[in-house]
């Protein structure tokens, strides 16, 4: 199960079939898309996100390997600004995306750290890893906001091509020694 999560500018609900109009209004934007994982299609399709929601995540929220979340604004809850999700993987534990008008205000930041919360205290994951393209500047911000570090270097597709990135991890020690 995917519970809501609440900080203190954002309501994070978990996903569902309803929510695939709003997505698929709001994603399909190059700032959006370009360094996500070459797996999500590109032009992205007019079914994208009912199809992503269909045949990928949800199933895989039924069989307890993702946990995601729409991130909504306290002062607007019917309106999806991103998502984010948790997911079981060696080495891609955390995923999200954000609307760019709402970049550049913590709110990704604040996201993180709520569910980075549920991965170590509810989950009991040991580790937290997330891979990142090098030119996400922004992306990596958050990680380094969050004392995670680099534990390697590797070429990865992304759908705006092949790029030198970064995995990044914190450990549920390293992340609770944070919080103190």
């Amino acid at each position: 199960m995917t519970p809501p999560l609440e900080t203190p500018r954002l309501f994070l609900r978990p996903i569902e079939f309803a929510d695939a109009e709003q997505i698929q209004q709001l994603f399909p934007q190059w700032e959006i898309v370009r360094y996500l994982a070459s797996r999500v299609p590109w032009p992205y399709p007019p079914d994208g996100a009912h199809s992503f929601l269909r045949d990928a995540a949800l199933p895989a929220i039924e069989r307890g390997e993702l946990w995601q979340w729409t991130i909504r604004l306290k002062t607007d809850p019917a309106r999806i600004v991103g998502a984010i999700n948790l997911r079981k993987s060696d080495d891609e534990n955390r995923g999200f995306w954000l609307v760019p008008s709402f970049q550049g205000q913590g709110l990704m930041t604040e996201a993180c750290d709520a569910v980075t919360d549920f991965w170590f205290d509810v989950l009991q994951f040991p580790v937290l890893r997330a891979p990142k393209a090098i030119a996400n500047v922004a992306s990596r911000r958050i990680s380094e906001k969050q004392g995670m570090r680099i534990i390697r270097t590797e070429e990865r597709d992304y759908v705006s091509g092949r790029f030198l990135s970064e995995v990044w991890e914190i450990t549920a020690e390293e992340w609770h020694a944070r919080k103190r």
